[in-house]
């Protein structure tokens, strides 16, 4: 596992558990850590004799099989399975470390929620992966908020997946009784929402800032909702869009999931009534960990600018507007008013 975070820990805990119980796959979890010192100890070290990440995950046993490292050539090179967990911003710097590193037949699944900017505009995360490592790739999204699924508490989730037994074999490492996995082959739409999803709860996060109520939040919800399947049916080309695959974990309850009980969404609240930077408020509410929101509406801008079509998505250029170009949050409600949608 290629991870850090309390996402990564979540992850790393179902994973632990079903491979120790399951003879089709090896024993032990290699888990990347970024070293970091926590309490005057490495973190590596608590993890591994703790068995608890107390920095992302405080309170949350991990199985004994999963073993922290900090080289991530050591973690990685010898891997069957690499589940990539990282924000997005890091995966070049990590791939390129591990180029030429990995086993060539080893199979990737991306939990990584963001895009990338291209030659031909859209990029996703899990091509990036694909090209500089030559593995074969799959993604997982979904209604997931990470503390929720370490306690356990039910939920649903997404792989994309174009080869059906290596989504079969996915499945069995990740699925339990409160983590039921639906796989489905439109992988980049999958990856698609995982990433929009993000911008459209910033958004939900800036009218709740504002004081603005449900009836508000569900119209930025169903606005964000239009904005995602656009942009799909624009950039995804691997086939034909699928209303379906929004109606998956990985679509609408995703969306709704985010907009009210992400930290995308109490981040922008924060921002909205703090006036604090981005960059100030996650180092005070993340614990260090970056928003994918405010980068992923930033390279959605450059893709949506790259293909004159920034007028075509007006809540994603609002979002990208009021984070990075100074734009009064009230914009953000002129854009609701205004939208498309409404003419």
């Amino acid at each position: 596992m290629i991870r850090w975070g309390m996402w990564g820990s979540a992850i790393a805990k179902i994973v632990g558990a079903n491979v120790a119980h399951n003879p089709r796959f090896d024993n032990t979890v290699k888990m990347w850590v970024f070293e970091e010192t926590v309490n005057g100890r490495k973190l590596t070290e608590i993890i591994n004799t703790s068995h608890e990440n107390v920095k992302y995950l405080p309170g949350h046993k991990l199985p004994a099989n999963v073993l922290a490292v900090p080289d991530l050539v050591e973690a990685s090179s010898d891997a069957d399975i690499l589940v990539f967990v990282i924000p997005h911003q890091f995966i070049g710097k990590v791939c390129d470390t591990i180029k030429g590193k990995v086993k060539s037949d080893a199979l990737g699944i991306s939990l990584i929620k963001g895009v990338d900017e291209g030659p031909d505009g859209l990029k996703l995360i899990s091509d990036v992966i694909q090209e500089k490592l030559g593995i074969t790739m799959s993604v997982l999204m979904g209604a997931n908020i990470a503390n929720e699924v370490a306690d356990e508490k039910f939920c649903e989730t997404t792989i994309g997946c174009k080869n059906k037994n290596h989504g079969t074999l996915l499945k069995e490492l990740m699925q339990t009784s409160n983590f039921r996995v639906t796989v489905v082959e439109e992988y980049d739409v999958v990856e698609i929402c995982g990433a929009l999803k993000n911008i459209v709860a910033v958004g939900a996060g800036f009218c709740d800032g504002l004081g603005f109520g449900d009836n508000t939040k569900a119209a930025v919800i169903r606005l964000g909702l239009m904005e995602m399947i656009a942009f799909a049916k624009i950039f995804c080309k691997v086939g034909p869009v699928s209303s379906a695959t929004f109606l998956e974990s990985c679509g609408v309850a995703d969306l709704i999931t985010t907009c009210y009980g992400g930290r995308n969404r109490r981040v922008a609240e924060a921002f909205v009534k703090t006036g604090k930077s981005i960059e100030e408020l996650e180092k005070e509410m993340l614990n260090g960990q970056k928003l994918q929101g405010p980068a992923t509406a930033a390279e959605v801008y450059l893709i949506l600018k790259h293909k004159n079509l920034v007028d075509k998505f007006p809540l994603f250029n609002a979002v990208y507007q009021i984070c990075f170009q100074g734009h009064p949050v009230s914009e953000f409600i002129s854009c609701l008013q205004n939208h498309p949608e409404h003419m």
